[in-house]
């Protein structure tokens, strides 16, 4: 993060709020945008762009008169339209003396720790060298099953990787209302968001736009990733003027997403288990265990795992049930399943040459200190 008055700031926008009404990108709108960065960039602030808008760019060009539905048109419409949409962010932003540069993901690069920190490091000199990164996932190769499920996600993610003082969230939508604004005129906008309740998961409903794949609920998801991450968040509409400079310094309408100061934020080694890291296999422990590890905040022990499911190796990360099925959180494992097999079948004393917890607290995140997307 940087002082009190230079922020970092990442800045997601959807398909729709970048293209025009025959789907392809809009210099008008483009324009918009990159002149706003540039004043945050003028003020002194770093700022990151995750930016949709490839495959909506790049479908007709494919010979498509509507966006196409299967998964190989897709990602030629994305290899198309990637190219066009970052030859008008480059050329945008040369013009007024700042550089662009590409950032193509995957899950999978997120997943490995390794890679993940790989891909911090070589953003955060592109930040710190005055680059403006431009993130998009990887739509030409990534497989359904492998994606981050929207730019929305994706945002929340690259925001918590580079340990952003803000992320912004663009859309065709002004901010979260009380109720679905479409179907209750007298739903009222919130201001001010400090805790996703189940009220508010209720109220979001599904507005998606044509050209886009994100909902309200997508940005919710989102919304929870950044706040437990300790990230001040803000959802607004796209075409309103001076909207993202505005946002920045609280001046915009739409609603902020704000933790209180007594908030449990997770360092970058729980947001990666939590919301990154990709489980390869269970732990289950008893009654007695559950209540150590949550409510004394104590490391899981050897003598305390009831069974395994699944083949992982040490340093895996893997969900810890209960006996009777509930999930309580994800931890990083100090011994292999192979290994925590065999210590189910020792005694105490036999198990004090395990001179490791089977997972240290400080590895390990419970669900209920942090409110978890559904399948992320």
């Amino acid at each position: 993060m940087l002082t009190q008055n230079k922020k970092r700031v990442v800045i997601k926008i959807g398909s729709s709020s970048l293209t025009s009404m025959h789907g392809e990108i809009s210099r008008r709108k483009l324009e918009k945008l990159v002149d706003e960065v540039v004043r945050l960039k003028d003020d002194g602030h770093e700022v990151l762009l995750v930016s949709s808008g490839a495959v909506a760019a790049g479908y007709r060009k494919l010979g498509c008169l509507e966006r196409p539905s299967t998964l190989p048109e897709k990602q030629a419409a994305a290899s198309i339209g990637q190219g066009l949409l970052m030859e008008s962010y480059s050329d945008l932003f040369l013009s007024h003396g700042y550089m662009g540069s590409q950032i193509l993901i995957t899950r999978s690069d997120f997943s490995d720790e390794d890679r993940y920190n790989n891909a911090r490091n070589t953003i955060n000199v592109l930040l710190e060298r005055g680059i403006i990164p431009i993130v998009n996932e990887n739509d030409t190769i990534t497989i359904d099953r492998l994606k981050f499920g929207d730019n929305d996600t994706l945002s929340a993610k690259v925001a918590g990787l580079v340990d952003a003082d803000q992320l912004i969230i663009l859309s065709d939508i002004d901010g979260l209302y009380d109720a679905d604004p479409r179907k209750n005129e007298d739903a009222q906008l919130l201001d001010k968001v400090h805790e996703i309740t189940p009220e508010i998961e209720e109220a979001a409903g599904d507005p998606g736009s044509a050209v886009g794949t994100g909902g309200m609920k997508s940005k919710i998801d989102a919304f929870k990733i950044s706040m437990a991450s300790g990230i001040s968040s803000f959802l607004g509409k796209a075409n309103t003027p001076s909207i993202v400079y505005d946002a920045v310094y609280y001046n915009a309408k739409g609603t902020y997403f704000e933790t209180t100061t007594d908030s449990e934020n997770l360092d970058q080694k729980k947001q990666w288990i939590a919301f990154n890291s990709g489980p390869e296999g269970e732990v289950i422990i008893d009654h007695r265990a559950k209540e150590s590890i949550i409510e004394m905040k104590k490391s899981l022990l050897p003598m305390n795992i009831h069974h395994v499911k699944g083949r992982f190796k040490k340093g895996s990360v893997v969900r810890i049930h209960d006996l009777t099925g509930d999930e309580i959180g994800l931890g990083v494992v100090n011994y292999s399943s192979e290994e925590m097999e065999e210590m189910i079948s020792l005694t105490e004393p036999e198990l004090e040459s395990y001179d490791k917890a089977a997972i240290e607290r400080k590895d390990f995140v419970c669900h209920l200190e942090v409110a978890m997307p559904v399948g992320v």
